[in-house]
């Protein structure tokens, strides 16, 4: 017989909307900065490799204690953790603002990139911990993940608005506020929840993920951005290595950071990869269509991220539709679709021309965006019904690890496809007289060539910029084109993974039938103990976790 799921209150959906503010200040945060760089540079001075660190640590340490911190919020209580993350997160923003040099700046970076990554995992659990009927668990995880693809389109346009009219310092002071509310009204309004029986935090675990993540994630950055170097090969090397003796480790120890064997789950290993491939295509496609349309088009970067708000419809279409799909159709061949249609979102991009319409790019943008969160929203519902309760948080915070690798290879491999069809179509370019730095900039970055045809007479500056617009125009398309074909892969891999999960995951009875199809993973879900925050009414047996 099918146990009834408590409802969710007043209370449960007040306190999602705590969580939003959180997720959205975390998704705002990693897109803000890019405005800022310009006056920020000029006040602080940073040296090159400064520089890049101050844009690269944020996303670096985020990485790298995902694991470490799930694995902390399931042990020490999710409210908990995400109540000291806010409060760090609100230190390390006045930090940031007022840094008086780069080295102080990257520091308070790498900071606020600690204290995200007790947001995201926590934020998440909690969720499955506050709505037990799997109707209101799908609203919430929809607006949950609406709010991550929406916040990153936000950020460029608080970022713009802000430095049009304060200093570079007020991208960072505009967290402080929300973290002040969070902190009052979460304790009110989040209910707590710990798993008593974690054992100890194993030291060596945590030091094999960090250095594992951190330098696997760099050196794969540097090797596809700048070609091969010896030091960024030994670095993903390295990385590489240190994260097999993880797993490993992970096998064999009695109490495990995470449980490797939910990836037995074709379900969980299905979510977790399009987890990363949504990020990929976010930032990949992110990259190409803002210097689109400032470089090509010529738009100032607000009326840029402006117009970046556009596919909101969409994306508030995919929050509505996604959940009521989800209680009616199989998840794999939801999200396989929608991975379609992100792919078919590229493949619009595919066909945009140096003097195209704005409403190419934003049509193949709101393409991206609707399956990005329908994709994000099921993929999201799948990761925190495939573990039980208490490991919550560690299944998000090893699912939201891929999401970082996603976002890192984004950037790396579909900019540097578009660079290097735009060195290729440049590299016959020689405007007369110019020679040495200034020859190398406009062969590297479109901006470069701007930067040099201002210094050239009007009929040799308006031929450059052409040339470039055309070579970057090119690039972009090949760049999408490789974006189309990987999703379109990632599709198929998708539907195969998920074709066995069933409707309603999170309804008794029904995870069993999968675990059957599936092979035995069932080694992932244990009797426990009654633990803080469930629900008198639920027993704890294994079948309820689900």
């Amino acid at each position: 017989m099918t146990e009834l799921k408590p409802k969710a209150g007043m209370k449960e959906w007040c306190g999602l909307v705590v969580i939003v503010l959180v997720t959205l200040l975390v998704a705002v945060d990693v897109s803000v900065l890019g405005f800022a760089i310009a006056p920020l540079s000029e006040d602080l001075s940073p040296s090159a490799t400064q520089l890049l660190w101050i844009m690269d640590i944020y996303s670096f340490v985020l990485a790298g204690t995902l694991v470490t911190v799930g694995w902390l919020g399931d042990r020490v209580g999710r409210r908990k953790l995400l109540l000291i993350g806010a409060a760090m997160f609100g230190v390390a923003s006045a930090l940031a603002a007022f840094s008086t040099s780069p080295e102080m700046l990257i520091a308070s970076r790498a900071l606020l990139g600690l204290a995200a990554s007790t947001l995201t995992p926590t934020s998440l659990a909690l969720i499955r911990n506050m709505f037990h009927d799997t109707k209101e668990r799908k609203t919430a995880i929809a607006a949950w993940g609406g709010t991550l693809t929406s916040g990153a389109a936000v950020g460029p346009v608080v970022g713009g608005l802000l430095l049009n009219n304060f200093w570079w310092g007020s991208v960072f002071l505009i967290n402080i506020p929300v973290m002040v509310l969070v902190l009052i009204l979460g304790p009110l309004l989040l209910p707590e929840y710990r798993d008593p029986n974690r054992g100890k935090l194993d030291l060596l675990s945590t030091v094999l993920s960090l250095a594992g993540i951190m330098a696997l994630i760099y050196g794969f950055k540097e090797l596809v951005i700048n070609g091969y170097s010896r030091p960024a090969a030994i670095s993903a090397t390295v990385g590489g290595v240190l994260l097999v003796v993880f797993v490993i480790r992970q096998r064999t120890a009695a109490d495990p950071m995470i449980n490797v064997r939910l990836f037995r789950n074709g379900g969980f290993s299905g979510a977790v990869i399009t987890n990363m491939m949504v990020a990929f295509a976010l930032m990949g496609s992110s990259v190409l269509t803002n210097q689109y349309m400032q470089m090509v088009l010529g738009y100032s970067p607000l009326k840029a991220s402006l117009w970046s708000l556009a596919p909101m419809p969409a994306i508030g279409v995919a929050v509505g539709l996604a959940p009521v799909l989800g209680r009616k159709i199989r998840p794999g061949k939801i999200i396989g679709g929608a991975l379609l249609i992100i792919a078919a979102g590229f493949g619009i991009l595919t066909q945009v021309k140096v003097d195209s319409s704005i409403a190419v790019v934003l049509v193949g943008v709101g393409l991206l965006a609707g399956g990005m969160v329908a994709c994000k929203t099921l993929s999201a519902e799948i990761v925190v019904t495939s573990a039980p309760p208490e490991q919550a948080g560690s299944s998000v915070a090893v699912s939201e690890t891929f999401t970082e690798f996603g976002i890192a290879m984004g950037f790396a491999t579909l900019g540097s496809i578009g660079s290097a069809i735009y060195r290729h179509d440049m590299s016959d370019v020689r405007p007369a007289g110019v020679s040495g730095s200034a020859l190398h900039a406009l062969h590297n970055t479109i901006g470069g060539a701007a930067d040099v045809a201002g210094h050239l007479s009007a009929g040799a500056g308006g031929k450059l910029i052409t040339d470039s617009r055309d070579a970057f125009t090119h690039g972009m398309q090949v760049a999408c084109t490789a974006g189309a074909l990987l999703l379109a892969l990632t599709a198929i891999v998708a539907s195969l993974l998920l074709r066995k999960t069933p409707i309603e995951a999170a309804l008794p009875g029904s995870m069993e039938a999968a675990q059957a199809q599936e092979g035995d993973y069932g080694l992932a879900y244990r009797s426990t103990p009654r633990t803080e925050g469930s629900p008198a009414s639920v027993p704890r047996s294994s079948a309820a976790y689900r």
